[in-house]
This record gives C-alpha cells, sequence and structure tokens, in this order.
C-alpha cells in the first residue's frame, strides 16, 4: 500500500451563505465520519467536521491546531470538492473476508490456473456494489464486478487475487501475448 491515508469523504457544494457545506461521507454510517477527529486534505491541510443537518456540515479548518471556521459562502466555495482523508492506522482491522477497497489497489490479478491477467488500477463503487479496473499492458482495461463469483479468493499479503470471468467479457489477446 502506497499511502497510508484513506478516503473517508469529499467536500460538496457551499449550503446557504454562512459557511456551511455538503459533505459526503464513505463511511458505513455516515456520521462516523467525524468520530475520526481532524481530517486531512490532499495537500496536508487539517479539518474538523460538525454535522448541522443530514449531509450538512460546519467546518473549520485547523490553523496553529486551533479550529477556524468557513463562515461565508465564498470560503466554502473554495473547498468544494476537497477530499478528505485520515491516517489508516485510525481504521480498525477488517474482518475476515472483508477488505478496503483501498487495499485491493496494485494487487496481481490472475486467473484460477495462475495466469497473469493484469493488475488492479481502480476500484469504482458508485453505491451498487464495487467493481475492479483491471490494466492489462498492451490492451484495453477490463472491468470486473467486485463479487464472490467474479473474485473467489482475495490475499492481501500475497498482493494478488483470482478473477473468474463472466461468460459475456471476452478477452483480447494483448500484445504481449501475440509476441510471444
Amino acid at each position: 500500500m502506497p499511502d497510508s491515508r484513506i478516503q473517508v469523504g469529499v467536500i460538496g457544494r457551499a449550503h446557504g451563505v454562512r459557511g456551511l457545506l455538503r459533505v459526503t461521507s464513505h463511511t458505513a454510517d455516515p456520521a462516523d465520519l467525524t468520530a475520526y477527529g481532524s481530517l486531512s486534505d490532499a495537500a496536508g491541510q487539517h479539518y474538523m467536521l460538525r454535522w448541522v443537518s443530514e449531509g450538512v456540515a460546519e467546518v473549520s479548518r485547523l490553523v496553529g491546531g486551533a479550529p477556524v471556521k468557513v463562515a461565508d459562502r465564498t470560503a466554502a466555495e473554495k473547498l468544494t470538492n476537497t477530499k478528505l482523508f485520515i491516517d489508516r492506522s485510525a481504521l480498525p482491522p477488517p474482518e475476515e473476508d472483508e477488505f478496503y477497497l483501498a487495499d485491493l489497489m496494485g494487487l496481481a490479478v490472475v486467473d484460477r490456473d495462475g495466469k497473469p491477467l493484469g493488475t488492479v488500477a481502480v476500484v469504482h463503487d458508485y453505491g451498487a456494489g464495487a467493481s475492479l479496473e483491471i490494466e492489462r499492458p498492451g490492451a484495453a482495461p477490463l472491468l470486473l464486478p467486485f463479487t464472490a463469483a467474479c473474485v473467489p479468493a482475495v490475499d492481501i499479503a500475497g498482493g494478488k487475487l483470482v478473477a473468474v470471468l463472466p461468460e459475456e467479457i471476452v478477452v483480447r489477446p494483448t500484445s504481449e501475448d501475440t509476441a510471444a
């Protein structure tokens, strides 16, 4: 895992004129986002959140360790699309057969026979279930549902996962396969 940070939310658009912001939480219970305390952005700036209603928060930037509340719409608008992170060590270890999606990125993907298929480049999760984007050298990426049927084995420690491609997915040879 190249980065010890995990994205747990994102600041959305301004809400009203007093500096409130819509915030999307990526935690199992959205209210838990504030339980982690200080959250950081990609540049390392720290923020504190206080929920004022469902999906709407008062945001304070930590300056010298002291919270400075975002107090107007103009300041709030500057934070739109700010990704919020916590350090990985703040998360509990996943249960058996559970994974943090960030842990899947970079894993080698092999078929049941151990033949390499590619590498997990991106994990997409739009709310209806995760899918894996498998990058393949010299070929278009594959999109694979992250289900027990399509991914029967995940070995985080071993750095790989086993994929069973649905019949609907036709794998064309890569340029590496045809060169051999």
